[in-house]
């Protein structure tokens, strides 16, 4: 297992960032709900970035797709996504009732984008691309990645009932600032690569 990815991946999969999002989805669930939900939720975001990362390669000279074109499209929804995290509306970061509290979502947005979300699917893909040979190193340092970034989402109840709604709050509106940085900085690198390569 190549431990440098399997860091890299976790901090990509962000799973303390995500606490806050989790908490205020959850906030309204029993317990054991809320659980079976971050497991259920964990594992579709698995089997999703497992197909990335074995198909990635493939599926981007099939679709004539440059890294390039990947990262800036990448840095265009997280700054998006950020964006309504730092001016939350009505119906939520994600949309209308997505992040409703006591509503128990499927596949969006906890799965989708927070935990394979933009960052985690380029990146495998990318992976994937530049060393095809050791895509089967590169699948136990997701599934490392995977059980560390599950095993804090799994504490998500009990640290929403610590924190509370207006720390909630304040840390979703912290997170959409870095999550804008990382954007903008993504952003970047896909437009520097896209002119080395013109």
């Amino acid at each position: 297992m190549d431990l440098q990815a399997a860091v890299l991946l976790l901090i990509i999969l962000d799973p303390i960032g995500n606490v806050p999002i989790f908490a205020t989805v959850l906030r309204g669930l029993p317990a054991p709900q809320a659980r079976w939900v971050v497991l259920r939720e964990s594992f579709l975001a698995l089997v999703i970035l497992m197909i990335v990362l074995w198909a990635g390669g493939p599926v981007l000279s099939w679709l004539g797709l440059s890294q390039p074109a990947l990262g800036l499209a990448g840095g265009i929804v997280l700054f998006l996504i950020s964006l309504r995290m730092i001016f939350p509306t009505k119906g939520g970061v994600f949309g209308e009732g997505d992040l409703e509290p006591g509503r128990a979502p499927i596949a969006v947005p906890l799965a989708v984008p927070l935990i394979a979300g933009p960052s985690a699917v380029a990146t495998l893909m990318l992976f994937s691309a530049k060393d095809p040979a050791g895509t089967a190193g590169l699948s136990l340092a997701l599934l490392a990645a995977w059980g560390v970034s599950t095993a804090c989402l799994l504490a998500t109840p009990t640290l929403g009932r610590w924190l509370g709604e207006r720390v909630l709050e304040a840390a979703q509106r912290l997170l959409g600032m870095l999550l804008a940085a990382v954007s903008v900085q993504q952003f970047l690198d896909g437009l520097r690569a896209a002119l080395a390569a013109s």
